[in-house]
């Protein structure tokens, strides 16, 4: 059985349009494939209205420490991070800065990720 939020994930779809065309509950593989195979015309039309370039509905977050990874949806204010690691790692475990760059840190990044940004120190 697919859960609701791998059936999102793998729709490309938020949760809450999960809830609302009733797919809340799961579905096996072979609905899943069905459905699929004969997208309704609200998954046709939701699909047909994403704009090239646009935030994600989804993203897959990995730590460039550990691998270990996550999907979660990403938020407005996240910026293009250099790195990303699970908070209980140091910055001594990813690679130094270049030179002439500044190390910018930012907590709450998924469940548990610190998002790394390098940025020249001219554009600072």
């Amino acid at each position: 059985m697919i859960s609701k939020r791998d059936l999102a994930q793998r729709l490309d779809i938020p949760l809450e349009m999960v809830d609302r065309h009733g797919l809340g509950d799961g579905m096996s593989e072979a609905e899943f494939a069905a459905l699929e195979a004969e997208p309704p015309a609200w998954l046709v039309q939701s699909r047909a209205n994403r704009k090239k370039g646009a935030r994600p509905v989804w993203a897959t977050l990995t730590c460039d420490v550990c691998g270990y990874t996550e999907t979660t949806r990403p938020k407005k204010w996240w910026p293009e991070f250099t790195y990303l690691m699970c908070g209980h790692h140091s910055m001594g475990e990813l690679p130094k800065p270049a030179s002439g760059h500044h190390r910018g840190e930012f907590d709450g990044v998924g469940s548990r990720f610190v998002g790394v940004v390098d940025q020249s120190i001219e554009g600072v």
